[in-house]
């Protein structure tokens, strides 16, 4: 039976990212679920794919900041866009922040088919179990067992089941007694208690707000949902909010006693938001529409909580509807320099399988490329070595 160099678990960004960097020398093989590699990439950010940001460090994540930032500062943004440049693709920006392919994902796939076309895709069977014996892994699959001197594992998280997520990647790791985190729902819509049930009847409409987490503030635009509150604001909120209030800011440009100074109309006519957000939020605040110069003191001071309407979310849409998974493989059991599990030579963890998650607005794909390449360099350099030991950081 053949034995492969490296054998990689999943056929997403971090996995096609680590084999593109992999040397040419070695035996390499993708494993996934799928029919096709790069399913996510393909639909992702409207079949665009926002493959990173302008803004990026660790602050942008959930996770070890230590190990995190090593991570981005062996593969920053500015490493990825010039390996895209290179090899023939510009991302463009939209909005001032976000960096999208061009025309289609198609661009960046094609750059990863080019760049694996050495590589055996085994694709279109399940990964079943994963066992270790004389330093060499044995890798169960729907269509028969797979061997390898290293394992990738980057089979990424819970969320987009149509597309075949799991959690085996949690499993693989447990079962070589390595701690994980099991997977949440993250960059999810929110649903609301009865209180805010409000919220619900305006189902449609959207505006900019600013949503306070804790320490954490995101500016981005809120989307009135059938179920409660969603749009790339409250995505990226769900990331950091498991429990608790939140408060929304929904003037975040303008200050609202500044905005009903000395005017003679409505409120709810002064407020700038569609007209039934005005109201609604006015009725919520528990405030009459009526003339701005004829307003109390008392209703000043309610009206001022339009830039911190603060209540706590029941919970989240669910897997069903989440972007990303938060949790994995707990990142103190990992070397941030090669992703290599400190206690099980050999066995690999990147991408959405390690407990690290972005906001949302390119940072998962960031991180599941910089992951990646991080794998792919610390196997090369394990092979240079003449697979005698693993390469360690002077940090460690």
């Amino acid at each position: 039976m053949k034995i492969y160099d490296v054998l990689i678990l999943g056929a997403g960004a971090s996995s096609l990212m680590c084999a593109s960097h992999l040397d040419k020398k070695l035996s390499v093989a993708i494993v996934d679920v799928n029919g096709k590699i790069a399913v996510k990439l393909k639909i992702s950010g409207g079949s665009k794919c926002n493959v990173t940001n302008v803004e990026v460090s660790e602050a942008n994540y959930d996770g070890d900041s230590e190990f995190i930032s090593a991570v981005l500062d062996s593969f920053s943004k500015e490493d990825l866009l010039n390996y895209l440049r290179t090899n023939g693709v510009e991302p463009v920006i939209r909005k001032d922040c976000y960096y999208f392919c061009k025309d289609s994902s198609d661009e960046i796939i094609n750059i990863f088919k080019r760049a694996t076309n050495h590589v055996d895709m085994l694709l279109d069977r399940d990964i079943l179990e994963v066992k270790k014996s004389d330093d060499i892994f044995d890798v169960k699959t729907s269509k028969g067992i797979l061997r390898a001197k290293s394992v990738v594992v980057a089979t990424g998280g819970k969320s987009y089941k149509e597309l075949g997520a799991s959690d085996i990647g949690l499993i693989i790791a447990k079962s070589f007694g390595i701690k994980t985190k099991e997977f949440t729902p993250a960059l999810v819509g929110l649903t609301v208690q009865k209180e805010q049930f409000w919220m619900k009847e305006l189902s449609g409409l959207s505006c900019q707000v600013s949503i306070k987490v804790d320490d954490k503030i995101l500016k981005e635009e809120l989307l009135f949902a059938h179920k409660g509150i969603s749009g790339p604001a409250v995505l990226s909120a769900s990331l950091y909010w498991q429990k608790g209030n939140i408060a929304i800011d929904f003037l975040p440009r303008n200050n609202i006693l500044e905005l009903i100074k000395d005017s003679k109309k409505l409120l709810s006519s002064v407020i700038p938001l569609p007209k039934r957000l005005s109201k609604a939020l006015l009725e919520a605040l528990g405030i009459e529409d009526t003339e701005c110069k004829k307003i109390t003191n008392e209703s000043k001071e309610k009206l001022v909580r339009i830039h911190a309407y603060e209540f706590a979310p029941a919970g989240n849409f669910g897997f069903s509807k989440a972007e990303v998974s938060r949790g994995g493989v707990l990142t103190n059991e990992l070397n941030p320099y090669t992703m290599e599990a400190l206690d099980v030579k050999n066995l690999y963890f990147t991408g959405e399988v390690v407990d690290v998650t972005g906001e949302l607005g390119g940072y998962n794909f960031q991180w599941a490329f910089s992951s990646g390449f991080v794998c792919a360099k610390g196997i090369n350099e394990w092979c240079s070595q003449g697979y005698d030991e693993s390469p360690q950081s002077p940090n460690l």
